[in-house]
């Protein structure tokens, strides 16, 4: 029959959305590109963008309403690539120093590849994409953190409800410090100083309110041995080298 819409996208609408979706990719990654090779808060332009993505400026507002939503797409990016890089770090192996270091020095090592983006994430664009990635990751942290407590038989200071203000004042204080260091203009810490002094401070934070709730965080146990220990195990064997 003729004249029956069926709701579905036929191949040639399916080809121009992948087409669309390509082609704005490009622009982004373009943008990217042009603020890296800049210094941190340096302005760029739409003009750099589309010369970079070898299009007509003209073309960029074809798939960007206007310059906010272009300013908003690029940040929103290079968030979802810092979440790509912190994503596979949240997990328990490891001593709980371990862990934080892991995290912080992964961050760390990313601001300091990365200056101008970082400079472009702390923007605000009033997308809200950065304070969405933050409580992503407190609560991403909080979540492993809690799962640990839970295992250890509770700690009254380290609760849900207590960690999820922690979480996320941690966050925000590692978040504020190394914006804090990138924007000095001379840096007496050096980023391995600076990845460590952050470290210890948030290692402070969770062992202390562990200490509080009457639980003492060996920082040379791993968080296995931990729980193993919590449960009356056998802590995990090793394996000699």
């Amino acid at each position: 029959m003729t004249g029956v819409d069926s709701g579905r996208p036929d191949g040639r609408q399916a080809r121009w959305q992948r087409h669309n979706e390509s082609r704005r990719q490009q622009i982004i990654d373009a943008a990217i590109e042009v603020i890296e090779d800049g210094a941190p808060g340096a302005e760029f332009h739409v003009q750099q963008i589309a010369a970079r993505a070898k299009v007509n400026r003209t073309v960029v507002y074809r798939y960007f309403e206007d310059r906010d939503e272009l300013d908003r797409a690029v940040q929103q990016e290079i968030i979802d690539r810092l979440w790509s890089v912190l994503m596979p770090q949240l997990h328990l192996e490891g001593t709980v120093p371990q862990i934080i270091d892991r995290i912080v020095g992964t961050y760390v090592d990313w601001a300091v590849a990365h200056p101008a983006l970082h400079h472009v994430v702390d923007h605000d664009y009033s997308s809200g994409a950065l304070e969405r990635a933050l409580d992503e990751i407190a609560s991403q942290l909080g979540e492993i953190i809690s799962f640990a407590v839970t295992a250890l038989g509770g700690i009254p200071s380290l609760d849900e409800d207590s960690l999820d203000p922690l979480m996320h004042g941690l966050v925000g204080a590692v978040f504020g410090a190394v914006r804090r260091w990138l924007n000095r203009p001379q840096r007496v810490l050096s980023a391995e100083a600076l990845r460590a002094h952050i470290s210890r401070s948030a290692w402070f934070v969770i062992a202390g309110h562990a200490r509080d709730g009457g639980v003492e965080l060996d920082p040379t146990m791993t968080v296995e041995e931990l729980l193993a220990g919590a449960l009356g195990l056998e802590p995990p064997a090793t394996v000699a080298p």
